[in-house]
Formats: C-alpha cells, structure tokens, sequence
C-alpha cells in the first residue's frame, strides 16, 4: 500500500482555542442564510458513499447548501471567522440528528485522539458552506487508525488547499463549492502537491488560524498537532496509508 504525506495544518487544540467565542459577522453575512445545491429527498436511510476509497455523503440526504451572502469578497477581506455563523442557523444538538438518519450510532469518547467521526460540513464554511442539516453528515472512519488518518481530517486538508486557490483566484468560489459537494476526494492529489511546497510555519508565527473556515461539528476538540520548538508552535508533514491502494 502506498504511503502519501498531506503536509497540511491540521491545527488540532490551535483553531479551537482561537475560535471559543463566536465572533461577530463582517457586515452583509446572514449566518441563517441557506441557497441548497440541489433538492433533498430523503431524511433517513442513509447512507455513505466512496469515492477513490474515501467517504461521500448520500446526495440524497446532503446534497449540499452554501451562505450566498457569504461571497468572495467576504473571504478575501481577512474579517470573516466561521464561529460567527456556526450554531446560528442550526443548533448542535439538532446537527447531531444527522447520526440517526444515516444510521450510524454516535460515538463514545468521540474527542482528541479517540475521535472517531465528525459532524462535517459537505461545504466548508470558509468556502462559504451553510450551516444547515443538508449540508452536514456524519463522517466517520475509517477504523483502526490513528486520528490524523480519518477521512474527516483528510478532508480538512482538501478544505484548506481550496480555500487558499479560491482567495487567491486559482478557482472561482463557485467551482470550489460544486467541486467540493460533488466529490471531495478528486482534489486529494492536488491538495497533496500544495502543501508539498505551501507549508510553513509563518501561518503559525503571524497568529493566523490556518484553518478560518474549520468546516467540522465534532462534538468535541482536537488534540495538539504540533510541537514546541524554541518557544515557537512547529508542525510537521503527517503520513497516511492510502486507501485508493
């Protein structure tokens, strides 16, 4: 099986703490605001795709849905925080219904290192997702390996590549989301390859949270990712068995 490193931040306690609070909306964003990319048409019964040996969600059940006032512009301008619009629209305990419709029974212990599943947002909020139950399902697994490896941290990186293309004009806002919704894992390469050659440590030093838009309903924090050198947080390549092997 081959092994492929995704240097990426995950910045497991660091966008947590930063993120406690939630943070007042730039002017224009409705964090109730909700355009779905297409029709739901089941509530329950689902069930979890694969693509590439990854998880999708059902289309059916979470086709997707993005805050259209949260545009471009919005992204770009460096004011935009995800914990202004998170638990707005929906509540967590309302999101935590998604375990029920797609039958899968919601973790124990299901925080740090022993996190096992992830109440995700199809399309991250800092790509402009909404926070709403069509565009949120329970990612889980895959089993037997370390947090670091589970889809739902995979996609994390896949999340952050796009964000920096769309704020930097590789791809329109539009395509990142449909692309996102569509099938999150056709951008795992190309995620791969950018943080081959984007990742350092000035994201860190200039107290920037990598992860602006952190797309993940958890239920619970992330364990620290990094560690101390001369008093300065540093964050290594993580390596992962791919499952498309």
């Amino acid at each position: 099986m081959d092994v492929i490193r995704l240097p990426y931040l995950i910045a497991l306690g660091l966008a947590w703490t930063a993120q406690a609070s939630a943070a007042a909306c730039p002017a224009g964003v409705d964090p109730k605001s909700s355009t779905p990319l297409a029709a739901v048409t089941s509530s329950s019964g689902c069930a979890p795709k694969t693509s590439h040996g990854f998880s999708l969600p059902d289309p059916a059940c979470t086709p997707g849905a993005i805050n259209p006032t949260v545009d471009l512009a919005i992204l770009q301008g460096g004011q935009f925080k995800t914990s202004c619009d998170r638990n707005v629209a929906t509540s967590a305990a309302k999101k935590a219904s998604t375990y029920a419709a797609y039958t899968i029974k919601k973790p124990t212990n299901n925080a740090g290192l022993t996190q096992r599943c992830e109440l995700d947002h199809l399309v991250s909020l800092e790509l402009g997702g909404a926070d709403t139950l069509d565009n949120i399902w329970p990612q889980c697994g895959p089993p037997g390996v370390k947090l670091a490896k589970r889809y739902f941290k995979i996609k994390d990186g896949v999340e952050n590549y796009l964000a920096a293309k769309v704020r930097a004009g590789g791809i329109s806002l539009k395509d990142a989301q449909h692309g996102i919704a569509a099938d999150w894992t056709q951008y795992i390469d190309e995620a791969n390859a950018y943080w081959a050659t984007h990742m350092t440590g000035r994201f860190i030093r200039s107290g920037r949270n990598f992860r602006s838009g952190d797309s993940h309903q958890s239920g619970g924090n992330r364990g620290p990712a990094h560690s101390l050198k001369n008093g300065h947080p540093v964050i290594g390549a993580l390596s992962y068995a791919d499952p498309r092997a």
